[in-house]
């Protein structure tokens, strides 16, 4: 953008800066609403916090309950720290797997310090950059991870004297090849997991891989451009953030924030039919970009040349890590948004559920639905596309319902416009404006679901990019959020193929050393836990839910005192939340996933400050090993 720092913004910083989004509310009638809403603030916080799992009443704060469950946790909870490294309990250990720019391949340039990253050549033959979702696989006693990378520092990547901003057609490729996804057999030895150079499952899928698109919208005309006439064919996935893994052993990528890479050449949008203008400012897309500036170097971003191309990102792929030579696969059954993860389970009767974020300020939760039944070794063919497309609305008294999004409830001309337009759907069936939906994960011991709704500034002070209100009330208590909260859904009947939910929120997040009311979070909160932004979330094995933050790191203000961006570890029970592990300052952790034999979590580190974990250099976002001193089951 002209006259915008784009090297250092974010993502949600720029779509507001470049598509403003209207006021609703002064500051005053903001202060007034926060006092008039105090009883119902203190009756959710209280169900959320004291929920049993099947939200069966309320717990008591016994010490007694306390230490119990304290006891299911096998570590002591660690204090937070501001320094540039990572943290675990006494027991347990770390060490660097793999870090950007380290090569897959023995013929591959690794990172160069001096120059940023190397150069174009081989750079698509290296761990990508600013790794985020993950999930492992195995194959005959091989363990396999795919790994997303969210997007590039081009400051760093590209020379100093540019200043982020590429100048040539090989920069821009540089910078395509190191985003997308990594998949990269890794193997345990006597120094700690690393991975296996040249292994026949390493593969690099980038902004140019050739990908297949399926599913309602496939062949739609506003998925067809010029190098593809029919509409089923694209190239690449980009702003993969969040993760999810099939039952029948595939790999899923969230394409989240796309609406940057792209711009024009041309400095309007308005020469373009009025349905594509609304899309483009429903979904932030602009005339120059988010600094990446693709569109004056790779004509398939200029949206002036190809208005067509940003339909073709924003959707969920299909991966087969096993399988070096298969052709990803856009399930646009899904829907199009700002994908954070898809989060994949059952129903009673063996259909495919899955679960989806739209992360960003005031948007909404989706639920897909197949109409075949998954069997262990049958056809998968339709099970992420033929289905139904669901957004859920939340209700004051605690319950709520998935609403179908056909055209008949919509009012929209077709289910392949709706799955393109799935924001523009949501809100015309009056789905419920959420504070940025961002990972969604199952209990696998309980049909519940669990949502980190990060932060909102926005709450109850302007709408969402489609004019929709966001005000106070259901699972987003607070106005100008800036702390986040969890919020849990069980669906009626025990089956998450149901259109009706019971909800409450397992833990609001806030700082109990700075404020005395709902800001300083749930009573699960306390000085010992505090944290803001919770963003990853997993469940193990045992039932426990760990939560990952990226938040405001800086320790001052309303966040003294939290320290740097952590895991923890949540019981859904009892609803205690103890720290397990902190991150070098100025690192979102993100991503988690477990080894074959539970014995390693594998960690995300991303965006890390100072001189993270070489102690020379550029600071390099990676995965970490991170392994109990016995070597037992921790997961």
């Amino acid at each position: 953008m002209k006259d915008i720092d784009t090297v250092n913004m974010s993502a949600d910083d720029w779509d507001e800066q470049t598509f403003p989004r209207p006021d609703t509310n002064d500051f005053d009638q903001v202060v007034e609403r926060a006092i008039s809403r105090r009883g119902f603030l203190g009756g959710v916080l209280a169900f959320g916090s004291g929920a049993a799992a099947m939200g069966t009443g309320l717990l008591s704060s016994s010490s007694a309950e306390a230490q119990a469950a304290a006891s299911r946790f096998p570590f002591t909870p660690i204090d937070i720290q501001t320094d540039h490294t990572v943290h675990v309990p006494e027991g347990y250990t770390w060490h660097t797997m793999v870090r950007w720019g380290d090569p897959l391949f023995s013929d591959a340039d690794g990172y160069d310090v001096n120059a940023g990253g190397g150069p174009v050549e081989g750079s698509d033959r290296v761990f990508g950059e600013n790794t985020d979702g993950m999930e492992t696989f195995a194959l005959g006693g091989r363990t396999i991870l795919a790994i997303n990378s969210e997007y590039t520092n081009r400051g760093t990547n590209l020379p100093a004297e540019q200043e982020g901003v590429p100048a040539n057609a090989g920069d821009v490729r540089k910078l395509q090849n190191l985003q997308g996804v990594t998949v990269v057999e890794v193997a345990e030895g006597e120094n700690g997991w690393s991975i296996v150079k040249d292994s026949p499952f390493n593969r690099r899928i980038t902004h140019n891989t050739p990908m297949t698109i399926v599913g309602p919208a496939a062949g739609h005309d506003l998925l067809k451009t010029e190098a593809d006439p029919t509409g089923t064919r694209s190239l690449g996935t980009m702003n993969n953030c969040g993760s999810g893994r099939t039952p029948w052993g595939t790999y899923l990528t969230c394409e989240e924030n796309f609406n940057g890479y792209f711009g024009s050449t041309a400095e309007t949008q308005d020469q373009k039919p009025n349905a594509l203008v609304d899309g483009y400012a429903r979904y932030g897309i602009g005339t120059d970009g988010w600094g990446y500036d693709y569109h004056k170097w790779d004509a398939r971003f200029d949206t002036s040349q190809n208005p067509n191309e940003p339909h073709r990102a924003g959707w969920v792929v299909e991966i087969d890590p096993t399988d070096a030579d298969s052709t990803p696969v856009k399930h646009t059954g899904l829907g199009r948004f700002k994908h954070e993860n898809a989060e994949v389970v059952l129903a009673a009767d063996g259909r495919v559920v899955v679960y989806m974020g739209d992360d960003e300020r005031g948007e909404f939760i989706y639920k897909f639905v197949s109409n075949g039944t998954y069997a262990p070794g049958g056809s998968t063919d339709g099970l992420l596309d033929d289905g139904t497309l669901y957004v859920a609305r939340f209700s004051d008294d605690q319950t709520g319902e998935w609403l179908p999004l056909t055209p008949e409830t919509t009012g929209m001309e077709s289910d392949a416009e709706i799955r393109i337009f799935a924001r523009k759907a949501g809100s015309a069936v009056g789905a419920t404006t959420m504070d940025r939906p961002e990972w969604i994960s199952v209990n696998p011991h309980a049909v519940e679901g669990y949502c980190c709704l990060t932060n909102n500034r926005n709450r109850g002070v302007k709408a969402n990019a489609g004019g929709d209100e966001t005000p106070v009330g259901g699972p987003n208590p607070r106005e100008v959020n800036h702390y986040g909260q969890i919020v849990r859904w069980m669906p009626h009947g025990d089956d998450h193929a149901a259109d009706t939910f019971d909800w409450d929120l397992y833990v609001m997040a806030g700082n109990p050393t700075v404020h005395d009311d709902a800001y300083a979070g749930s009573s699960n909160i306390t000085t010992g836990n505090m944290f803001n932004s919770p963003d990853g979330m997993a469940f193990d094995s045992t039932g426990l839910v760990w939560i990952q933050t990226d938040g405001d790191d800086d320790n001052a203000g309303d966040f003294a005192g939290m320290g740097n961006n952590q895991m923890l570890v949540g019981d859904p029970v009892t609803g205690e939340i103890a720290r397990f592990m902190t991150g070098p300052n100025g690192c979102e952790v993100t991503g988690l996933c477990w080894s074959n034999d539970r014995r390693t979590m594998f960690v995300g580190i991303q965006h890390p400050g100072g001189s993270w974990p070489d102690g020379e250099g550029l600071p390099r976002s990676s995965v970490i090993a991170v392994k109990r001193e016995d070597n037992a089951i921790l997961g």
